[in-house]
């Protein structure tokens, strides 16, 4: 009778370039020592493939827990530096498929936890999730990652027709403007303030934008009209009935009275309030 196999090879869970040397467990915590055995790797801002080793450098980064165990990468990787003479950069690390990055003190695996978790629930709330998994972390240092991680994003192409419109970070407080693709109707940018200033400098970047709707504020309207003046502007739906709505309600208001008297028994007697009402049976 064959025996079976209870072992688990931990190395197929790391990519190919990294192979483990050694691995100590503690009572709370898992030590895994890596090396990297990469030969080549691409510049991240040219493409251009580097074989020159500039150095070597030495990380201590968070990986996803095992059985509830934090659990610490000790990576040896290489520094590579750049072939392309005409390249800004000079040297750069590699990323070993995407799982490790230069400045994050977590892997790629351990961060997209991090920030699914953060947004289904909040920062704070991510942050005790986390600690009760072990995995070690703040809720400054999950604001943080999800800031970086949205700067990374390539800058979102829109169609010829978008929306405009403001919305509150903190009611009364802090605001921002909002702009959506017609199209697709998904956000394509947020910018600070509401004044016009930050909407001048995106349509700057996209002046192939012809038809843009948006409320009746007039720093839209100047914003869009010196920008883009052969922009066609376009009053949206949604603030055409609220003004219809708040002129019929002043209307209204100015000709009926607050107070309306009705006789009873020959007198007259202002109406109460339907909670205020009371059974004369």
């Amino acid at each position: 009778m064959s025996r079976i196999n209870k072992s688990l090879d931990v190395q197929n869970f790391y990519p190919k370039q990294l192979e483990i040397a050694q691995i100590e467990e503690k009572e709370h915590e898992i030590d895994i020592k890596i090396f990297a055995k990469t030969q080549e790797c691409a510049c991240p801002k040219c493409g251009t493939v580097s074989r020159h080793h500039h150095g070597t450098y030495s990380r201590k980064i968070q990986d996803l827990p095992i059985l509830g165990k934090t659990t610490w990468l000790m990576v040896n990787a290489y520094e590579y530096q750049c072939d392309n003479p005409e390249c800004d950069t000079s040297t750069f690390v590699e990323s070993c498929e995407g799982f490790l990055n230069y400045y994050s003190r977590m892997t790629e695996r351990c961060e997209d936890l991090v920030c699914t978790l953060a947004l289904e629930t909040s920062c704070e709330g991510c942050a005790r999730i986390c600690r009760n998994m072990n995995l070690k972390t703040s809720g400054d240092s999950i604001i943080r990652l999800l800031v970086k991680r949205f700067s990374m994003q390539p800058q979102a192409v829109c169609g010829d027709t978008i929306g405009v419109d403001d919305f509150a970070f903190k009611k009364r407080n802090t605001y921002g403007t909002i702009i959506v693709d017609e199209k697709t109707h998904k956000p394509i940018a947020i910018l600070q303030g509401r004044d016009g200033n930050t909407l001048k400098e995106w349509l700057s970047s996209n002046k192939h934008v012809k038809t843009v709707t948006r409320d009746r504020a007039s720093a839209y309207s100047s914003a869009i009209q010196e920008i883009l003046p052969d922009a066609m502007q376009v009053a949206d739906r949604f603030h055409l009935h609220q003004n219809l709505l708040e002129a019929v309600k002043d209307a209204v208001n100015s000709v009926i009275p607050v107070d309306i008297k009705v006789p009873i028994d020959g007198r007259d007697e202002d109406i109460e309030p339907a909670e205020g009402k009371k059974n004369h049976s």
